[in-house]
Order: C-alpha cells, then structure tokens, then sequence
C-alpha cells in the first residue's frame, strides 16, 4: 500500500482528524481575571511552553521560566499630601502609597498624626479619568478625596479631613 493510498483509508483519516486539531489546540488556554469596571469579563490568554525532556543536574531544564502574559498588573504609586490650610500646616507633608489595581480602583494608605488612614479609590462613572477615595482610621479620623489621573502612574486632587484639614494630593513620581 502506498503512501496516500494510506492516507486516504478511512481507518486512518478517522483518527487523523479528531487527533490533529487536538494536538494544535493544545498549547493554548484562556484564563478568567475578573470583570472589569462594566461588570464584562477579562480574560488572559497564554500559550503553554515547549520544554524538552532533558533535565539538567538539579532537576531544571537550563531555561528561564515562562513569561505567562496575564493582562494589566496593579501598580503602587507614591502618594504626596501638601498643606491647602492653616490646620493642614500643622502636619506638614504628608506621604502614603496607593494601588492603582488597573480595574477602575484602588486602595490607599497614609499616616495622619500618629493614625493610619487607609481606604479604597473609584473611578467616576462614565470619567475613566476622575475619582473619589475614602480612608478611615483607628481612632475615627476620615478622609474624603477627589482626584484626576493624567496617566495610570500620575495624578492629582484634593483631599478634605473630618477635622477640616485640607491638602493638595499628588498621586504618582
């Protein structure tokens, strides 16, 4: 029997075509992250690596391991809070960091007079640029903030104090 004769029996074209798009399928799976600001879900998609079945005196391959592409990374940015007022100026600066998690929030954390403050931001609907955050403490010292990132590493806003302090806020650099 020659070669195409061989290819063309139906005892082998049968198995031939469930195992080939099986074997070109394999390398690759879709991964759920989450959901976005919308409520739509976000996935990742990756590709699984090829590694060869040697393996070296310590039991790895010698390659590096696999970049895994897995969407947007959270980022943490530096937080500057600048004296607005008089009773603001009692504190000077003020430093903290926020999350940016790249979703459409975020989370934050500065210390106040001794208090740790931390809280969540959010995006303004329908403004992918503008925000508002919230922080609290242990002692019931609250801060309320609104802000406007000019990229996702830099912004800038306000922030106003439950004893009526009031800062310019940096967010970023």
């Amino acid at each position: 029997m020659n070669t195409r004769n061989w290819l063309m029996s139906s005892k082998t074209r049968v198995p031939l075509v469930f195992t080939l798009p099986a074997l070109l399928l394999s390398g690759c799976y879709v991964m759920p992250l989450g959901n976005s600001a919308d409520g739509t879900p976000q996935y990742a998609y990756a590709t699984l690596p090829v590694v060869p079945a040697h393996r070296g005196p310590q039991g790895t391959n010698g390659l590096p391991p696999p970049v895994i592409s897995t969407g947007p990374m959270s980022a943490s940015l530096n937080v500057r809070l600048y004296p607005a007022n008089d009773l603001a100026n009692q504190t000077g600066v003020l430093t903290g960091q926020v999350t940016n998690m790249m979703s459409g929030k975020g989370r934050f954390q500065f210390n106040y007079m001794g208090e740790t403050l931390a809280g969540e931001a959010t995006r303004v609907a329908n403004d992918e640029r503008r925000g508002v955050a919230s922080a609290f403490g242990g002692r019931g010292t609250f801060a309320k903030c609104e802000y406007q990132m000019s990229t996702p590493y830099q912004g800038a806003g306000t922030c106003t104090f439950s004893n009526g302090a009031q800062y310019q806020v940096h967010i970023g650099t």
